[in-house]
This record gives structure tokens, sequence and C-alpha cells, in this order.
């Protein structure tokens, strides 16, 4: 199982990103799924979740300007970031809880991090 990343990049401060995450390889659901970020001489911080079912939980930080959705069909899950600023830049990782086959339990899984980096 994989967590496969897109979509980071430069952009000024005022534009826009869309990032994506896929979830792939033997699955047989996927619950929480989210987005965290941790930049520059900082720790990981939550930016937002989704669950399976479609709630969405978002730190203060980023509360509209940022918007999480999800499309379960595919295991993906994305992060339409609008009215970047300077502040936003990070490196941002995705977070799944993935039920495995024949496994009772989910298990954690995380991208490898994709950089968003927003210029002033």
């Amino acid at each position: 199982v994989q967590l496969v990343e897109s979509g980071g990049g430069l952009v000024q401060a005022g534009g826009s990103l869309r990032l994506s995450c896929a979830a792939t390889g033997s699955i047989r659901g996927v619950n929480a799924m989210g987005w965290y970020r941790r930049p520059p001489g900082k720790q990981r911080e939550l930016v937002a979740d989704i669950t399976s079912g479609g709630s969405t939980n978002y730190a203060d930080s980023v509360k509209g300007r940022f918007t999480i959705s999800r499309d379960n069909a595919k295991n993906t899950v994305y992060l339409q970031m609008n009215s970047l600023k300077p502040e936003d830049t990070a490196v941002y990782y995705c977070n799944a809880a993935i039920l495995l086959p024949a496994e009772l339990y989910e298990y954690d899984y995380w991208g490898q991090g994709t950089q968003v980096t927003v210029s002033s």
C-alpha cells in the first residue's frame, strides 16, 4: 500500500494550488484521510481531514481558504488551496487510515511529502 502525492510547487502569494493523494495497492477500505504540513523549522501540524462520510475538519489558519475533498471510488483525497500566503510554505503530507484485506483494524499510512512554497 502506498500514498502517492502530487500537485506541490512554487506559487506567488494569493495564488492557488491543488494537491492530490491516491491510496494504491491491496486495500479493503479507507477511513479518514487528511493533510498535514511541516513548515520550515517547525513541527508537523494538521491542515485538514475528512471522514469516509465526508465530514471535514480544518485548522483555524486555513479555514475559508483551503478545501479538502475525496473521491471514495478512487481512494483519493484532494486539498484545494486558495489565497495562499507565505506562511503556508511547508512540506505537505497525506495521511490515511487504511483497512487491509483479512485485517480487522485500520493501519495509518503517510505519503512521501510534497513541497509547497509561497513567495511574497
